[in-house]
């Protein structure tokens, strides 16, 4: 079994996981041929990429070659994935497999709305119905919104609520960075935070018998509500939602809303204008209107 034990602590732990499970699927097949998977050689490395070619994408194929370097670079030995033949050969797969990244659809704000007023008059309701405006609102990941303590809010004399990311995929060395959501929104985290009570060491948490428990949410928790409010709500396609489609959703709308890019970027804390402009692909707008 690969472990890459070295990268606990510079890496996220799901970061760790993903390389280790990469490495592993070279280091498998290279003992199903009877060849040393480190150190490999390039001509190993060349015959892996045009082999996971055939069932794969490019990008896949490039994320594995990303592990395998990096287990080697660990271990004190070349890295076979950097010649030329192979670099070569991933562009070939890249021209020969043509596919856009695949990404969550935008929840719309009209859907949101109905989702939210959609929502049953219980303990679970309004905690989801926190959530997900919240959510919304401050173009949140899933694990950003789970995250959430109630120290990090801050209910403004506006009646607006700033909330501070303390930590996120993009900002491992926790720098922060300062997220607005609206009066309504505000309104909705205070009520939950009313019923729900003090003491608890996140914002949202699980709900046991009609009582809060004293624990965190897992992030998978945010997808399925999401999907619950959604198909109550009868949104079309809501089992394609996932809890990414809150920021991806809400950086749509506010492109329709007439913002620049540079603006949603700070307000979901992108560091990349690339990235986000992947986001913003789907978005049905037009210039000429």
């Amino acid at each position: 079994m690969i472990t890459l034990a070295a990268l606990e602590g510079a890496y996220a732990p799901n970061t760790v996981t993903a390389y280790e499970r990469d490495a592993q699927k070279f280091a498998s097949w290279c003992e199903g041929r009877g060849y040393p998977s480190l150190p490999a050689t390039p001509a190993i490395v060349l015959e892996f990429v045009e082999a996971c070619g055939r069932d794969c994408l490019a990008r896949t194929v490039r994320r594995h070659l990303i592990a395998v370097g990096m287990l080697h670079r660990l271990n004190g030995v070349s890295d076979p994935t950097t010649g030329h033949d192979v670099t070569l050969a991933l562009r070939r797969l890249a021209r020969a497999r043509r596919s856009p990244p695949r990404q969550a659809r935008g929840l719309a704000h009209t859907e949101l709305r109905s989702m939210l007023a959609a929502m049953p008059r219980t303990l679970v309701g309004r905690r989801d119905a926190a959530m997900l405006a919240l959510g919304y609102e401050i173009l949140g990941r899933r694990a950003e919104i789970v995250s959430i303590c109630d120290a990090d809010l801050e209910f403004r004399e506006n009646g607006t609520l700033r909330v501070t990311i303390s930590r996120s995929k993009c900002d491992q060395t926790g720098l922060g960075r300062f997220a607005f959501a609206s009066r309504d929104t505000s309104t909705l985290v205070a009520n939950w935070v009313a019923d729900r009570g003090d003491g608890f060491p996140f914002l949202f948490c699980p709900i046991y018998r009609g009582r809060p428990i004293e624990r965190g949410l897992h992030p998978v928790t945010v997808v399925r509500a999401v999907r619950a409010a959604a198909k109550r709500a009868g949104v079309s396609q809501h089992s394609e939602l996932s809890g990414h489609s809150l920021r991806v959703g809400a950086a749509q709308e506010l492109l329709l809303r007439g913002f620049d890019t540079v603006a949603i970027a700070r307000a979901g804390g992108w560091r990349s204008i690339t990235t986000l402009s992947r986001y913003l692909e789907a978005a049905q707008h037009s210039v000429w209107d």
